[in-house]
């Protein structure tokens, strides 16, 4: 069986910064942030995206759909720890395929990474069907901000 390749657009960046203080539930007893908080950290970076961009989850659910995510990836590079300010650099990566794949980076206070990542989300109608093409809402917030033509 033959793949293709799916072609991404990089031409236009979207990018969203967010900072986040790392909280005290969030790490353990050395002070260290719990690996699964990372994945928080990027929820907060999507919905900091969403609002700068004018899609968020609710304006996705107004429209009759949901994006479950079905693909998380984290890698890991230095400690966050209680107290830290961080900043959640957040990326739309243009695809044609009817999915929103969402790259991120976090960096310290030194400007250093400690986490890069990414998540792929699906489209769901209201009946929880897979979406196989771009939903309507989601074409034309594609043209308005300029990710189609």
């Amino acid at each position: 069986m033959i793949r293709r390749k799916e072609q991404y657009n990089e031409a236009i960046a979207l990018t969203v910064t967010e900072e986040v203080r790392v909280r005290f539930n969030e790490t353990d007893a050395l002070g260290i942030v719990w690996h699964g908080y990372y994945i928080t950290y990027f929820e907060d970076g999507r919905e900091a995206f969403g609002r700068k961009h004018g899609i968020t989850y609710l304006d996705v659910a107004d429209s009759g759909y949901t994006t479950p995510i079905v693909k998380s990836i984290c890698e890991h590079k230095l400690s966050l720890r209680y107290g830290d300010v961080i900043r959640v650099e957040t990326s739309i990566v243009d695809t044609p395929a009817a999915k929103i794949i969402f790259r991120f980076k976090i960096f310290n206070t030194n400007n250093e990474i400690v986490c890069t990542g990414e998540t792929t989300q699906v489209f769901l109608n209201k009946e929880g069907n897979l979406m196989l093409t771009n939903p309507p809402f989601y074409e034309e917030w594609k043209r308005k901000v300029g990710l189609l033509k």
